[in-house]
């Protein structure tokens, strides 16, 4: 690929005036497509098969081809400004190389989205876990206080369906993802980072080179900007730390935050599927102790409230109001998502995909099953985390009282020699007794049904297209039942 053409170096409106997006029904893709939009921009875009996004953005105007041929940049009157990549998108993509051929501005999916932030002021949420979550619980209590944000998230709010808003409030949202690098051309004045745990090393190669990107990131905020950490987090502890010694306002959270304009966690209560965190705000005055109420289970979740509730303050919103927004959030897809209940079993969806992450909503799970059992479905991402992390993997997954374990969903890797998701059932505490090895994404469904029982609760989990599973499951639930359907 060639070097990607900045907003900067083309002028932001007449370079995003006629935009293809190249797979367009992606989360992020997608969500950039909709600001467009939504500021009366020229979109038109391609994707490998239609989906629901893909219709909903047909709907609001965009013009989209299935499949990527070069003639899909023919979709608009005059030849786009612009064409948006993704990492995913391999040099040789046919629109790609025609876009090089014609000369259009070779944009990457956050260059693209830095532009849209202009004129605004901006909040970035970024780490290796928690960032989508963090994002949505801002964004939902930034509207309930009615500032009417822009946003962009890498999953759909439960609430408005949508990943992407054009807002007329003045401040941008967005989620800053670190897996390529491409996050450090964000300059937020609000920047959050949940935690630093080594992850994506397919690109950045080492440990320590996904740490770095980190502190780079850290370097982009703006002059007078602060930066908001969770001190429970070794990585991102040791960011406060550098960042105040160059100057930079810190804003911790955490058990272990105590000080002046900190968030220091002093309680958790899981109450039937959502939680309540007991804040003591740090003030010149002495602490201030706040309930901060979350919809969804688990304590990594109430630290994700906490952190949207300082980035919220530095925003300018109020307290109250915010805690309210907070409280009324109802969840992002994909993020321990309830798919129905069949037979007495219940069955939730979620996007876990690091063991820190699997971990965490195991953990978060156990008490919403009460005296029933947990049983895991998990599709390992990516043959290279697979190979990394399969000790780790295994370890988490051994919270569960049954696993089956798919096979690796390659996504943007080609297979290699020896990584299969059996690596990760064989070292399971207590395999092969409740441990299952299914590579047949098509067998799995009833494989679950048969070992669920009246009480259960099954999660399926993974970044692939383990979450078609969900249906399916119900289905054979039923079936295994004999009722007439599931409920929702």
């Amino acid at each position: 690929m060639t070097e990607p053409q900045t907003a900067e170096r083309s002028g932001t409106e007449d370079l995003l005036s006629r935009v293809h997006l190249v797979g367009i029904g992606g989360a992020g893709m997608s969500g950039i497509a909709r600001i467009l939009l939504a500021r009366d921009r020229q979109v038109s875009g391609s994707d490998a098969r239609d989906s629901r996004t893909v219709l909903a953005l047909r709907a609001q105007g965009a013009h989209v081809a299935l499949g990527h041929r070069s003639e899909n940049l023919d979709q608009l009157d005059e030849d786009p400004t612009a064409i948006v990549v993704s990492t995913a998108i391999r040099p040789d993509n046919p629109e790609l190389v025609e876009a090089q051929r014609r000369g259009v501005a070779v944009l990457r999916r956050a260059e693209a989205l830095a532009a849209l932030m202009a004129d605004h002021r901006v909040a970035c949420v970024a780490g290796t876990h928690g960032k989508t979550s963090t994002t949505s619980m801002l964004t939902v209590a930034l509207q309930h206080c009615r500032l009417d944000p822009s946003f962009a998230i890498g999953g759909d709010l439960n609430e408005s369906g949508a990943n992407a808003h054009h807002g007329e409030g003045g401040v941008f949202v967005a989620e800053a993802d670190e897996s390529d690098g491409s996050f450090l051309v964000f300059a937020p004045s609000v920047a959050v980072v949940t935690n630093v745990e080594p992850d994506h090393l397919d690109h950045h190669g080492t440990a320590e080179a996904y740490t770095e990107v980190f502190d780079e990131f850290v370097r982009r905020i703006e002059p007078g900007g602060v930066l908001i950490v969770n001190t429970d987090d070794a990585g991102s502890a040791r960011l406060a730390g550098q960042a105040e010694a160059t100057g930079l306002r810190v804003r911790r959270y955490g058990q272990h935050a105590d000080g002046v304009g900190d968030a220091r966690i002093v309680d958790y209560r899981p109450e039937h599927g959502t939680g309540v965190a007991a804040v003591e705000l740090g003030g010149p005055d002495g602490p201030q102790r706040v309930d901060v109420q979350v919809s969804v289970p688990g304590e990594h979740m109430a630290g994700n409230a906490v952190a949207a509730l300082l980035a919220g303050l530095e925003l300018g919103a109020p307290l109250e109001e915010l805690l309210d927004g907070l409280a009324a959030f109802g969840g992002v897809r994909r993020r321990f998502e309830f798919k129905g209940q069949a037979g007495g079993v219940q069955v939730y969806d979620d996007y876990a995909h690091h063991p820190t992450e699997v971990d965490a909503q195991l953990r978060a799970a156990r008490p919403v099953v009460g005296d029933g059992r947990l049983i895991v479905v998990f599709q390992p991402h990516l043959f290279s985390r697979t190979a990394a992390f399969a000790t780790e993997f295994a370890t988490a997954l051994g919270l569960a009282d049954e696993v089956v374990v798919l096979d690796v969903y390659g996504a943007r890797e080609d297979p290699e020699p020896g990584v299969t998701g059996a690596l990760i059932a064989d070292a399971i505490p207590g395999a092969p007794r409740r441990v299952h090895f299914e590579p047949s994404l098509t067998d799995a469904a009833p494989l679950v049904a048969s070992l669920a029982a009246p009480g259960d609760l099954v999660l399926t989990m993974g970044a692939g297209d383990v979450t078609m599973l969900g249906p399916e499951i119900l289905v054979e639930l039923e079936r295994a039942a004999g009722t007439d359907g599931a409920t929702g």
